[in-house]
């Protein structure tokens, strides 16, 4: 079945600003007109940006949505795809942000808009601890892009947590995957994103 509904899940400190994102939305208005498509900003509590997302989603049809999701993005969209059995795409997808955010607890700033501040508090480390899935239920519905090049999580761990998963394995590139132009059409294969 063709998707009908997506879903783009940005970073940590990253918003529906960042440039994946804004190509992703690009490329469904430019294709996939009838796609309905929503990339909200996500606040800094894993347990908020879950229920936000869930609420967002509760109506749309399971076999006809699908999620992308960037580094934290990743870590949500693949939570949300095991409790709803739909398509995901997971860019550098974060494997353990709880232990890896755990030195970024305090004041943070925004990637796209350095003026805006937020907290990132000690209690979301056990809310992403909360959100930890175990081995993907529906591997053939996942596609993960790694990049060897990237400069903040370990291409290796990545790899081995979605190994029964669809892989583009990424000999540089980075953790924004600057280079998303080169492999759009690939994300966009895959998620069958319904015609006009």
């Amino acid at each position: 079945m063709p998707t009908t509904h997506l879903l783009y899940l940005h970073g940590f400190r990253s918003s529906p600003q960042s440039t994946k994102a804004q190509m992703m939305a690009a490329r469904v208005q430019a294709d996939h007109k009838n796609v309905r498509w929503w990339c909200p900003q996500l606040p800094p509590s894993p347990r908020e940006a879950m229920a936000l997302i869930q609420r967002g989603t509760a109506d749309w049809p399971a076999d006809q949505m699908a999620v992308v999701g960037s580094s934290l993005g990743g870590f949500y969209a693949t939570a949300l795809a095991q409790q709803r059995g739909c398509r995901a795409v997971v860019l550098n997808p974060a494997v353990d942000p709880a232990r890896d955010l755990a030195a970024h607890i305090g004041e943070q700033t925004a990637w796209h808009d350095p003026a805006e501040h937020f907290f990132f508090r000690p209690e979301y480390i056990d809310e992403l601890r909360a959100l930890q899935t175990g081995p993907l239920t529906h591997p053939e519905r996942t596609f993960a892009v790694i990049a060897k090049g990237d400069e903040l999580l370990d291409w290796r761990e990545m790899t081995a947590r979605y190994a029964s998963a669809r892989i583009r394995l990424l000999e540089g590139s980075d953790h924004a995957l600057s280079d998303f132009d080169a492999h759009i059409d690939a994300v966009q294969e895959f998620l069958a994103l319904e015609r006009l």
